[in-house]
C-alpha cells in the first residue's frame, strides 16, 4: 500500500505557493515539497491542518493506494 495526496494540485486552486502553505501549518517549505513528491508521509496532526487549510477533507487530500495501481 502506498498513500498519494493531491496537495498541488488544491494548492494551485487556492493560488498558494509552497511556502504560503507550509507557514499557515508551520512547517518548513521542504516538507511540503517532500510531501508533495510522496517521499514523505506526514503525521495525522500535519495531514488534518494541510486539509484545514486547503478546505479538504483528509481522505479526499490523500488517498491510499495498492503499490503499481498508479
Amino acid at each position: 500500500m502506498k498513500l498519494i495526496n493531491h496537495i498541488k494540485q488544491h494548492r494551485a486552486r487556492l493560488d498558494l505557493t509552497q511556502q504560503d502553505l507550509a507557514e499557515k501549518v508551520e512547517v518548513r517549505r521542504q516538507t511540503i515539497i517532500a510531501i508533495e513528491k510522496n517521499k514523505y508521509v506526514p503525521s495525522a496532526l500535519l495531514a488534518f491542518r494541510i486539509a484545514r487549510v486547503l478546505g479538504m477533507k483528509v481522505d479526499e487530500l490523500f488517498e491510499l493506494i495498492e503499490e503499481g495501481e498508479q
